[in-house]
């Protein structure tokens, strides 16, 4: 992502000689993002991944890592850690965590229609179905408890109606959380981050091939709705208004609930946990835009965009049809 650290042709070859991937023919920082240091790698055997932890700490990244490991091996298209002739996938580059993983086939797809929709949803609970056999475990660090402790950091950059609009959904979050509903959903790893740039797809627009799922360095354990939610309020988005297309909504849960069947408690959550992610983007989005770190290229993303997603959810809120009465 954000190239915090840079690193020259000749400590990239160094770091991959153990790694069995061939020789450096090219070396190119990746610049979108906020989060790690990224470059892609090209060897003689291909093109990697290499990515430079910034904020997560070496205790933290055998649980992702991990995860990517597990769920390649379970078949779900994920970046694959490469291991060493050890089997060790987490090494130290600069004096940081540091990673190399295969690079996914395919593109980006920036603008989905409901076909996109339905792969992702079904990759989704087939990702959620693998991991439920996944043995370590962490928290989302981007939950309930750094809400609380964020906030108070960004409230003197808002001004009134955001500030109202800020401390009355974290109390609103604050109550979803400790009720025995909430507490009857599903969990397990998530994603938590699942946005359309971190999806790859192959083929043409009419007959898309999902390729592959990336970036979990947020994942963590959390329920499976919210990360369901975070996917529908980027990939069923109108982005320009902040409003939910009902139909592809309508079109990822039901391609969901094929692979993983919802819980009561799931349909009717839904529109709060809409809410919850829209909150967590909005938040980590004004952190990143006021409070930034500096690096050699840094685009934080425009806070306002899940401002307007969150009063859509609260204005508008939505929960899917049951199949029974989809005609």
């Amino acid at each position: 992502m954000a190239v915090f650290t840079e690193i020259s042709d000749e400590e990239a070859s160094a770091f991959i000689a153990p790694l069995g991937v061939g020789d450096l023919l090219a070396l190119r920082g990746i610049s979108s993002g906020i989060e790690n240091t990224n470059y892609f790698v090209d060897t003689t055997q291909g093109r990697w991944v290499l990515t430079i932890f910034e904020r997560l700490a070496f205790t933290q990244l055998p649980f992702y890592l991990g995860l990517m490991q597990h769920l390649a091996l379970g078949g779900i298209p994920v970046p694959k850690p490469q291991a060493n002739s050890k089997g060790e996938i987490l090494f130290q580059l600069k004096g940081k965590p540091a990673a190399l993983v295969n690079c996914l086939e395919g593109q980006h797809e920036l603008q989905p229609n409901i076909e996109h929709c339905i792969q992702v949803g079904t990759m989704l609970a087939r990702m959620h179905t693998c991991g439920q056999t996944f043995s370590l475990h962490q928290p989302n660090l981007r939950g309930l408890a750094w809400w609380e402790q964020t906030v108070p950091q960004v409230l003197l950059y808002l001004d009134t109606e955001q500030t109202q609009l800020i401390t009355h959904e974290l109390a609103f979050q604050q109550t979803l959380a400790q009720s025995p509903d909430y507490a009857q959903l599903p969990r397990g790893p998530i994603h938590a981050d699942l946005f359309r740039d971190n999806v790859m797809f192959s083929g043409s627009a009419s007959k898309p091939q999902l390729t592959g799922f990336f970036d979990f360095y947020f994942a963590g354990v959390d329920t499976w709705l919210f990360d369901m939610t975070v996917c529908l309020n980027d990939w069923c988005t109108h982005l320009d208004s902040g409003q939910l297309d009902h139909a592809r909504a309508q079109a990822f849960v039901q391609a969901y609930s094929s692979q993983r069947p919802l819980s009561q408690a799931e349909m009717d959550l839904m529109p709060s946990v809409l809410r919850s992610a829209a909150f967590r983007f909005w938040l980590s989005r004004l952190w990143d835009f006021y409070l930034p770190r500096q690096a050699s290229v840094l685009k934080p993303h425009d806070p306002a965009h899940f401002e307007r997603i969150l009063r859509q959810r609260i204005e508008q809120p939505w929960a899917p049809v049951p199949e029974s009465r989809v005609l």
